[in-house]
């Protein structure tokens, strides 16, 4: 497939920004155990619901880019029945607004007690955030499942699409919410926060490492002795059947070398993985805000790649009629 930068923003960007409202509730919920100490006046929660808010506009914005016509993009989400795109286009919004309502409540003190039964008390954000987290895992299963349900695109038909989609937002969204932790000066969230990036980022790389191998190992169902209904087993294709490019060899179609494709995969195992990881081990202890940032920075740009690569890397069956360019 030729992978569309549009679509890669939107999906790595509200992917971070759903992992780390995803920190931030769970920063809360152990703050509300006793689990970890208060974060005091830094405002922890609310700064990071704008962050997170920021990148959802920003992913909806760069959806914007692949649509023919944007000003009908209100009717993608008219066939919600049985479109897992049009369930996404429902699902981006709604938690847009719970991200928006939990940020207002933090960052103008407008929290109170919602429940008290004996010594549990249970804020009116953290209802707020439950909903939210509805939202957010909903958002990961329509946007994953737009590719994982196509059939025909085996590199792309498995569970293990959700399963990474998920877990390359929660990882970023996390190693997020440390730097921001240690920009606020909160010792302790940032330990908590960075164990869980180091843990999420470590559970992708089997994953994603897992879907590769499965893909290596794919034997695709359409040949071209498939596609013409000839079962001769020499056919040779000396020609596409058309003077010059076509809609067909521009959007199913990446163009690249094979060499491109293993030197992306390889920019991005690097990129998502060991150097976040190693910058994060090394700066938890002392707290190096920087360091922290710069991990974030460098997994967000190998999750661009590694986005790249899996567009690229299924090939729709279409492409058996084109073959020689």
């Amino acid at each position: 497939m030729h992978p569309a930068f549009s679509v890669i923003f939107l999906t790595t960007l509200i992917g971070a920004a759903q992992g780390l409202f995803l920190a931030l509730f769970s920063t809360q919920v152990y703050s509300e155990l006793d689990l970890l100490p208060s974060i005091g006046d830094s405002n922890f929660y609310g700064i990071g619901a704008a962050i997170s808010l920021a990148l959802l506009i920003g992913g909806l914005v760069s959806s914007f880019f692949h649509l023919g016509h944007p000003e009908r993009a209100w009717r993608s989400a008219a066939r919600w029945k049985t479109s897992w795109l049009s369930r996404e286009v429902i699902a981006l919004p709604t938690m847009m607004a719970a991200v928006f309502a939990y940020g207002v409540i933090h960052l103008f003190g407008l929290d109170s007690v919602a429940f008290t039964h004996g010594e549990i008390t249970l804020s009116t954000s953290l209802f707020i955030g439950v909903f939210g987290v509805f939202a957010t895992f909903a958002l990961f299963l329509c946007t994953a499942m737009i590719y994982a349900c196509i059939k025909f695109l085996q590199e792309w038909s498995t569970p293990l699409t959700v399963i990474n989609y998920f877990l390359f937002g929660t990882a970023s969204g996390f190693t997020l919410a440390t730097a921001l932790a240690s920009f606020l000066g909160l010792q302790e969230q940032t330990l908590f926060l960075g164990g869980w990036a180091i843990a999420l980022t470590i559970l992708v790389f089997i994953t994603r490492t897992a879907s590769l191998y499965r893909n290596s190992r794919i034997k695709h169902k359409s040949t071209v002795q498939s596609a013409i209904g000839i079962r001769h087993n020499k056919i040779q294709q000396k020609t596409q059947g058309a003077m010059g490019g076509s809609f067909n060899t521009r959007e199913y179609f990446h163009g690249k070398k094979p060499m491109f494709l293993k030197s992306i995969k390889f920019i991005f195992m690097i990129l998502v993985f060991p150097i976040p990881v190693l910058l994060l081990s090394a700066s938890l202890s002392n707290g190096n805000t920087e360091v922290l940032v710069a991990a974030f920075v460098i997994q967000y740009i190998g999750l661009i790649a590694e986005r790249w690569f899996f567009f690229a890397q299924a090939n729709h069956p279409q492409n058996i009629y084109y073959q020689t360019v």
